[in-house]
């Protein structure tokens, strides 16, 4: 019962929420973001009330089910922007632009970590730094879906967005990967360089494929069933699976090999929506579905944000540095790279700030460096904890406000308003009686 009330309070508490929020024009996420920080082991967790918000970190951990399903749920709806009618107008840009900012935006910040490491070397290590610049090339798609969704964003920077936000999470898991063994081989004075290399490329192509099996196992089973109910059923049932399977791990001699869920389930979107004909309304019935699952998550996610970081000097000192270097790094890698790629000006104008915000890819990899950094590795969780809570907080209004900015957002018709309040009118206005002669 305990944790169903948990449940029912945070999917209440977060919908409620977004009324007040927009009256302040901002997005739905940033109001589940604050109402889960309001409702956390922070706020009103302190005051011990059963089931009226989460008492430990450790009660939210114990919903981390739904976070992982309704991630799932995000990365294959990103996959479904994968459509190859589409790519073929913004395929090019999106694959030059995913992978140059993500490699830019490393570089920038190393620069500035490295260079913070030599005139305060007793504050950050050259290990922290890199690993930190490796981190900073990871964006959360989830934040950024969802504001696409709610406004309904479409135009040429949406269009560039989605793609390079799913290339972002397997450019930044090989870049994750080569940065922290180099800074592994700094802390123990070794180095296994075919680790380094082959384990992050295993991952990203048997993600892939495991993605693509699954895909091509939900296309052929959809054709036997034909009410919206069971196809629903079928999928939802395939991304649940997909999360369960992409949890696994084996080792092959002296590698240790695993799957991103975020790869697999956007590989598991693409070739839903490219091999089944049906595939753009079944999506919008998945799409229902989920609603509540992504509320919880952003609700989840405001909730595990840890204030205590706040309390570090050194932690604030540092996170600062990191967050000015990878917005910057952003901005300027998707300016360079759309340059390259010979985007509109609107693209290379705005594509930057829609890839600020940072959440669960670069919390797994934070969580990474903790447990095998020790004490080196406490310092990187607890910088990434203080960015994401100012990305999660911040990222949602800034990347409304570029897509609106680039005209991807546009406000209603007035004709459609106005309709809208008149028939408001109507509905509370009371029918006086009528009397028939």
């Amino acid at each position: 019962m305990h944790v169903l009330l948990l449940v029912a309070f945070a999917l209440f508490s977060g919908l409620l929420m977004t009324r007040l929020f927009v009256k302040f024009h901002l997005p739905d996420v940033t109001a589940y973001l604050v109402t889960g920080v309001l409702i956390g082991p922070c706020v009103l967790g302190r005051l011990g009330l059963p089931g009226l918000g989460f008492r430990t970190f450790e009660e939210v951990e114990s919903l981390s089910l739904i976070s992982d399903v309704a991630l799932g749920f995000i990365a294959f709806a990103i996959g479904h922007e994968f459509r190859l009618s589409a790519l073929k107008q913004t395929g090019r840009q999106a694959t030059i632009v995913g992978i140059l900012q993500a490699v830019i935006t490393t570089i920038v910040v190393d620069i500035v970590l490295v260079a913070m490491h030599f005139a305060m070397p007793d504050l950050l290590s050259l290990p922290v730094a890199i690993t930190l610049g490796a981190i900073a090339a990871a964006t959360a798609p989830a934040a950024t879906l969802m504001v696409v969704r709610q406004y309904k964003a479409k135009g040429p920077v949406t269009d560039v967005l989605l793609p390079v936000v799913a290339l972002d999470d397997a450019v930044g898991l090989v870049i994750f990967a080569v940065s922290f063994g180099i800074a592994q081989s700094m802390e123990s004075g070794t180095v296994n360089t075919l680790a380094l290399i082959i384990e992050p490329i295993g991952e990203v192509l048997l993600s892939l494929l495991l993605g693509a099996a699954v895909g091509f196992g939900l296309t052929f089973l959809e054709r036997y069933f034909h009410s919206h109910r069971n196809r629903n059923a079928l999928i939802v049932g395939s991304v649940i699976l997909t999360v369960a399977l992409s949890q696994l791990s084996f080792e092959v001699g002296p590698f240790e090999f695993g799957f991103s869920s975020l790869l697999v389930c956007m590989m598991l979107g693409t070739v839903f929506c490219n091999f089944c004909p049906l595939s753009e309304d079944l999506m919008l019935q998945a799409d229902r579905w989920s609603g509540p699952a992504l509320t919880l998550f952003f609700v989840l996610s405001g909730s595990a944000l840890q204030f205590e970081v706040f309390s570090e000097t050194s932690v604030i000192l540092i996170g600062v540095a990191y967050i000015f270097a990878r917005s910057l790094g952003k901005y300027l890698g998707a300016r360079l790279s759309a340059d390259l790629a010979h985007s509109s000006d609107t693209v290379r104008k705005y594509l930057g700030i829609t890839l600020l915000p940072q959440a669960g890819v670069a919390l797994g990899m934070c969580t990474t460096a903790y447990r095998v950094l020790g004490a080196d590795g406490t310092l990187i969780r607890s910088i990434i904890l203080f960015s994401v809570l100012i990305y999660e907080l911040v990222g949602p209004s800034l990347t409304k406000m570029a897509l609106t900015k680039a005209g991807d957002i546009q406000s209603k018709p007035v004709e459609i308003t106005t309709r809208r309040q008149k028939r408001l009118a109507q509905i509370k206005k009371p029918v006086p009686p009528r009397f028939d002669h």
